[in-house]
């Protein structure tokens, strides 16, 4: 963009740039903004920064440079001078474009104006406030790294750095939204991805056209894959860089958000949503005992809680050896609505849970299962078996691996039971055969959803069930279509 283009260039009238930047960032008004007006080498300078965002050691030792200057350092080509003798900053570089420089500023680096100079000097001093790496509460592992993804998008990138040491992966910047102008990391390693995709992100990205993210990656997710009235995930989530490192070998793309724990990992199967770090750090053959009980857990939390009622209620469905199926004492209200309201209580048993402190979980846990559910059973609002069977789900429920697979299991669930209850048998045989329907024409930028199930791949459907070996792994997943398929 050459200058002219430029709304609100970089003058060569230093008070004018200065009364600019002062009036856009409105220092006088914002006490976080500061304006540090200095004079060195015989010049006027002033210094913008966010207080929350500098580094003090760096922003003092650029002082103390600047300080020891000459006016005779700055006679001859003083630009060049400051940016390459002056200032000791890597990231260090300039701007003629004021608009710009208040973008810059609000984002955390420091912008330097200098008298009889048309370009401002910009200094990523920026130093955001962060946590250390802690392994995330709902990815944890017996073996294995204890580090995971923090909410500042620097150190999630070099935790990613630290175990691809490849020069094609690619940390891509890309900011989102007029007035948040948050900061976004497209990472993919550029000989394996399939650069359609990376395409198809880029362009989605380029196409965002809000404000701001309050949500971060969950918004991006909305934004880039729509099927907003789907339940399920579009997209994995994952607060473990070991995770998100295993993806990017295969092939898939990375996009990581500023100020959120978790990266987005694109395209994903719902096969994908199902996987635990835990299965690869162990034995083989450990890890696909683990997977199946996993996939026990799964299939219960959908189906357990269905079919129980299907069978309960209707005798002859179920051959003699299943008799014991169906509930001794109903109690006064149906079984259906027990369920239901089971579910609810469930759910509301969960947040509550997340908004108690730690200190009282523990009795909240108690008050629930002896008090409610005790009592519950014995003034006859809940059956026995219904309290049993529910339970066996909501630990199918927390078994899933990823929360947002387990709360649209939870959905289904609910509407599997209601399509039973009304329907009889022809109801939950509907209600699954819808549920696959859509499953089946899900696609995740162009991906099919219940890949390798439908379409058909036999190699790549005995690595879902299986946890195989990794020297026998030598090729990688083609739904993805790698641009390097041999491992």
């Amino acid at each position: 963009m050459s200058k002219k283009d430029i709304k609100n260039p970089v003058t060569i009238i230093y008070k004018q740039n200065v009364e600019f930047l002062k009036k856009e960032l409105d220092v006088d008004t914002s006490f976080d903004l500061i304006h540090l007006e200095l004079e060195h080498a015989d010049r006027e300078m002033s210094l913008f920064l966010v207080d929350g965002f500098g580094k003090d050691q760096a922003i003092t030792q650029i002082q103390r440079e600047l300080r020891i200057m000459k006016a005779s350092d700055l006679a001859d080509r003083p630009l060049d001078k400051l940016i390459k003798h002056h200032i000791p900053y890597a990231e260090i570089e300039t701007t003629d474009d004021l608009d710009n420089v208040v973008d810059q500023v609000l984002a955390g680096p420091a912008a330097l104006v200098v008298e009889g100079l048309d370009k401002v000097i910009l200094v990523d001093t920026r130093e955001y406030p962060v946590r250390g790496p802690e392994e995330p509460d709902t990815e944890k592992v017996i073996r294995g790294s204890k580090d995971g993804f923090v909410e500042t998008l620097v150190m999630n990138a070099a935790l990613m750095r630290r175990r691809i040491r490849d020069k094609t992966m690619k940390v891509e910047y890309v900011s989102v939204g007029r007035r948040s102008k948050s900061d976004l990391a497209i990472t993919y390693i550029a000989d394996i991805a399939d650069q359609d995709i990376v395409h198809k992100i880029k362009e989605s990205l380029a196409k965002i056209d809000t404000d701001g993210l309050p949500m971060g990656d969950k918004t991006i997710e909305e934004f880039i894959f729509d099927h907003n009235y789907n339940p399920y995930p579009m997209v994995r989530y994952t607060e473990r860089p070991d995770v998100a490192a295993t993806h990017l070998l295969e092939g898939h793309v990375i996009i990581m958000v500023d100020g959120s724990p978790s990266v987005m990992i694109s395209p994903t199967t719902f096969w994908h949503h199902m996987q635990h770090a835990e299965e690869y750090r162990q034995k083989p053959l450990v890890g696909t005992a683990l997977r199946f009980v996993r996939y026990i857990a799964v299939w219960a939390s959908l189906f357990l809680i269905p079919m129980w009622y299907l069978v309960a209620t209707n005798d002859q469905l179920g051959p003699h050896t299943l008799d014991f199926i169906g509930a001794e004492e109903e109690g006064t209200v149906p079984l259906y609505i027990q369920f239901l309201a089971a579910e609810v209580g469930i759910e509301m048993l969960r947040m509550a849970a997340i908004h108690t402190p730690n200190a009282l979980a523990t009795a909240l846990g108690l008050v629930a299962a002896l008090l409610i559910g005790d009592v519950a059973i014995n003034v006859g609002l809940f059956s026995p078996e219904v309290v049993l069977y529910l339970a066996v789900a909501a630990v199918g429920t927390f078994a899933t691996p990823s929360y947002e697979m387990s709360l649209a299991n939870r959905l289904i669930r609910v509407a599997l039971l209601i399509s039973t209850a009304i329907f009889g048998l022809p109801g939950f045989m509907i209600g699954v055969t819808v549920w696959l329907l859509m499953l089946v024409h899900l696609k995740a930028l162009g991906t099919p959803y219940m890949w390798p199930f439908i379409p058909f791949n036999a190699s790549a459907l005995r690595d879902v069930f299986f946890r195989v070996s990794m020297p026998v792994k030598k090729r990688r997943p083609t739904v993805v279509h790698p641009n390097d398929p041999d491992r």
